[in-house]
């Protein structure tokens, strides 16, 4: 069965520049190993990949539990140069969220 993001988990977006970080918590840790292993950084490039022109890296935060992604080139030149709406690329972790998974 296909579940989207979230159904199970959160996330929070910050920016520094034209690179977008994009935070996935689930909202309860059993669902942390199914992040892990569907989740990837090609996985998180795939879907963005009308907004992300970059290189996506993914780091597990196993203290949390959570995965962080760092997107570059994601937000158009960045605050102060772009003309999109979303400058800081906040609306960009329900997008992320909006990715679906396999649940058994």
């Amino acid at each position: 069965m296909k579940i989207k993001l979230y159904d199970i988990a959160h996330s929070r977006a910050g920016d520094k520049g034209n690179t977008l970080t994009l935070s996935l918590i689930p909202y309860k840790p059993e669902h942390f190993a199914l992040l892990q292993e569907q989740v990837t950084a090609n996985a998180v490039k795939n879907h963005l990949k009308e907004i992300v022109a970059g290189e996506v890296t993914r780091y597990e935060l196993l203290n949390l539990p959570a995965l962080q992604f760092v997107c570059q080139q994601a937000l158009t030149g960045g605050v102060t140069t772009s003309l999109t709406m979303d400058t800081h690329g906040k609306s960009l972790s329900f997008a992320l969220l909006e990715m679906e998974v396999d649940v058994p």
